[in-house]
C-alpha cells in the first residue's frame, strides 16, 4: 500500500495551510495513508534547511504559506533540487487582490495572528461560551450573539465552541424531557441574539445515544436511546421551535463547520438588517 506525504509549512501557526489542506483532502477520502508533516513558525533560512531533512526522509508535496521572499526562495530552491512539488497556497488569491487593489503585498509573517481587537474578542467569546455551556448560566443572555437549543446529542457544545473560536458569544441550552425551557430563554425574540434550534433525524440520534451509552458501559435499552422515545422527543423540540419562530437547523448530515457557517451567516444577516 502506497504511503503519501504532505509537508505543511507556515511562518505562523499553520492554521491557514492546515484548513486549506483539510478542505481539499475530504475530496480524496478514497486515498489511504496520507501522512501530514507539520512545520510551523518557520521564519529563517536556517529553519528551512532543517525541515528539508524531513522532506528528504519522506518525499512528497510541500504546501506552504510563507511571506518572507528570502525564506520562501530557500524552500523553493531546495524543493526544486529534490524534485518535489512545492506550492504556495495563497499565491492565486494574493496576486488577484494585489492587482485589484493596485498595491504591493506586505511581507509580514504571522500578521493575521497579532494581538488585535479581533483576538481579544475571540478570547472574550470563549470565556462567555464556556460559562454558558449546557445551560449552567442564564444571566446575560442578551449579550450573546446566538442562543442554541436542542435535545441531547445534537452537537450543541461543539458548535458553540467552534463559534466562540470565531469570536461569537454562544449559549447552549439543553432540551430535557419533563423539564421546562427557562423563562429567560422564552423571553428572547430570536433575532438579537439569534435563537437557533438544532435537530437531528430520530434514527441517527438514537444510534448516537446508544453508542454513547455503550462507551459509558451503561445499558443501551433505556428510554434515552429508544428510537420511538427519541422520535417523540425530537417532535416536541420541533414544535417548540416552530411555535417560537426560531431558526431550525437539521444537523444530521452536516459537519460542525457547516452548521456554524449557517449560523454565522444568519447572525451577519441580522446585524446588517438591524444595526
Amino acid at each position: 500500500m502506497t504511503d503519501f506525504h504532505l509537508h505543511l509549512v507556515s511562518d505562523a501557526t499553520g492554521e491557514t495551510v492546515s484548513s486549506a489542506v483539510r478542505a481539499c483532502l475530504v475530496q480524496f477520502d478514497t486515498v489511504p495513508h496520507v501522512h501530514q508533516h507539520l512545520w510551523w513558525l518557520v521564519r529563517t533560512p536556517g529553519q528551512i534547511r532543517r525541515l528539508i531533512e524531513g522532506i528528504e526522509n519522506n518525499p512528497g508535496v510541500v504546501l506552504f504559506t510563507l511571506v518572507d521572499p528570502e525564506v520562501r526562495a530557500v524552500l523553493e530552491d531546495a524543493c526544486r533540487e529534490l524534485n518535489v512539488p512545492c506550492v504556495s497556497i495563497l499565491d492565486p488569491v494574493m496576486d488577484t487582490l494585489k492587482h485589484y487593489f493596485q498595491v504591493e503585498v506586505r511581507s509580514d509573517p504571522g500578521r493575521q495572528h497579532t494581538l488585535d481587537d479581533a483576538y481579544f474578542r475571540r478570547i472574550d467569546a470563549i470565556h462567555y461560551t464556556l460559562a454558558h455551556d449546557d445551560g449552567q448560566l442564564l444571566e446575560g443572555l442578551n449579550d450573546a450573539d446566538v442562543v442554541i437549543l436542542g435535545v441531547s446529542r445534537t452537537s450543541k457544545t461543539p458548535t458553540c465552541m467552534y463559534l466562540a473560536n470565531k469570536g461569537y458569544k454562544a449559549v447552549n441550552i439543553p432540551l430535557v424531557p419533563e423539564i421546562p425551557v427557562p423563562d429567560e430563554v422564552l423571553a428572547l425574540k430570536g433575532v438579537q441574539p439569534l435563537v437557533v434550534g438544532l435537530t437531528r433525524e430520530a434514527k441517527s440520534l438514537s444510534d448516537l445515544r446508544r453508542n454513547r451509552l455503550r462507551v459509558m458501559n451503561e445499558p443501551t435499552d433505556s428510554d434515552y436511546a429508544n428510537e420511538e422515545m427519541v422520535r417523540a422527543e425530537v417532535a416536541r423540540a420541533r414544535r417548540l421551535f416552530a411555535r417560537r419562530g426560531w431558526t431550525v437547523i437539521d444537523v444530521t448530515r452536516k459537519s460542525i463547520e457547516e452548521v456554524a457557517a449557517g449560523i454565522i451567516q444568519r447572525i451577519q444577516r441580522n446585524r446588517s438588517t438591524f444595526w
